[in-house]
C-alpha cells in the first residue's frame, strides 16, 4: 500500500470537562487532507494504536486519536503490558470497566462535538466532511458521533465493536461494520442487517471468518493479521468514496 510521509504530535483538545489528550497523525508536505476520527478500543492510545494512526495518514489523512479517558488523566491511563495475553486481561479489564461505566452517552457526545470542532479547525484538514473510525468499545463512540453528526460525518467504520439497531436513528453516513466470528452469529448479522436495510442507510457489514473479539490489536493475544489486511481492505475505499472531495494536492487514490 503506497503511503506517504507523516507527522506525528501530541495535542491537547479542549472540551467541556477540560482538555483531552490526543495523538495526530498527518502527511508531510502542508497540503490539507481530509480529517479521521479514530477512537481506539478500551485499552487505549498506546504504541499499537499511534502506529495504525500512521499507517491511515500515510494515505492522505488528517487522524486524531483522543485520550477518551481524559477525565481521569493523560495516556496511558492505566498501566499496560506490552502484550496484552490471557494472564494479563482479568487485571486489565477491572482497571477498564470502570472507566468505560463512566464514560456516559452525555460525555461521548459533548466530546464528541469537542474532537470535531478541533479537527475543523486544523491548518492541515482540508475543509468538508470527515470520518470516524473505532475499535471496539471505541466503536459504539464512532457510531454515537456519526448519528449525532449526520451533516459532518460522512463515513463511519466500526471493527470488533458493539453495534445495536437501537443507534442508527439519524445516520447518514456511509458506514462499514467488521464485525468478530466471536462477537456475532449469523442470526444476529441478519436481523442487524435487516435494521440499516430499515434505517436507508448505505453500508456494508460483515462477519470477518475465524476472528475473536479485538482481533486488529496485534498487542492481544486476539490479533489476525489476515483480519487486519481486510480491515484495511474495507477501510481505505470506504474513505476514499466518501471524502474524496476533500482531497489535498499530491494525494493517492485507494481502492
Amino acid at each position: 500500500m503506497p503511503t506517504q510521509p507523516v507527522q506525528t504530535r501530541t495535542v491537547r483538545v479542549p472540551t467541556a470537562d477540560g482538555r483531552a489528550d490526543a495523538f495526530a497523525a498527518f502527511p508531510d508536505g502542508g497540503d490539507r487532507h481530509p480529517g479521521v476520527l479514530m477512537y481506539a478500543d478500551g485499552f487505549g492510545i498506546r504504541p499499537v494504536l499511534r502506529e495504525m494512526a500512521r499507517e491511515l495518514a500515510g494515505h492522505g489523512y488528517y487522524v486524531l486519536v483522543p485520550n477518551y479517558f481524559y477525565r481521569h488523566g493523560p495516556a496511558p491511563v492505566i498501566e499496560l503490558p506490552e502484550y496484552i495475553g490471557e494472564e494479563a486481561r482479568p487485571a486489565v479489564f477491572a482497571q477498564v470497566m470502570p472507566l468505560i461505566q463512566a464514560h456516559t452517552t452525555e460525555r461521548v457526545l459533548s466530546d464528541a462535538d469537542a474532537y470535531l470542532g478541533f479537527l475543523a479547525a486544523q491548518p492541515e484538514v482540508a475543509a468538508g466532511p470527515v470520518a470516524v473510525t473505532g475499535y471496539c468499545i471505541g466503536g459504539l463512540l464512532a457510531m454515537r458521533t456519526a448519528a449525532a453528526h449526520p451533516g459532518q460525518v460522512a463515513a463511519v467504520a466500526v471493527f470488533h465493536g458493539p453495534v445495536s439497531a437501537d443507534g442508527l436513528a439519524g445516520l447518514t453516513a456511509q458506514v462499514h461494520l467488521g464485525h468478530a466470528e466471536g462477537d456475532l452469529t449469523p442470526e444476529a448479522l441478519g436481523e442487524l442487517n435487516q435494521a440499516l436495510d430499515a434505517a436507508g442507510v448505505a453500508y456494508t457489514s460483515e462477519i470477518y471468518p475465524g476472528t475473536v473479539h479485538g482481533f486488529t490489536m496485534s498487542d492481544t493475544d486476539s490479533f489476525n493479521p489476515a483480519a487486519l489486511q481486510r480491515h484495511w481492505d474495507r477501510l481505505l475505499p470506504l474513505l476514499d468514496r466518501a471524502l474524496a472531495g476533500g482531497r489535498g494536492p499530491g494525494r493517492e487514490a485507494t481502492g
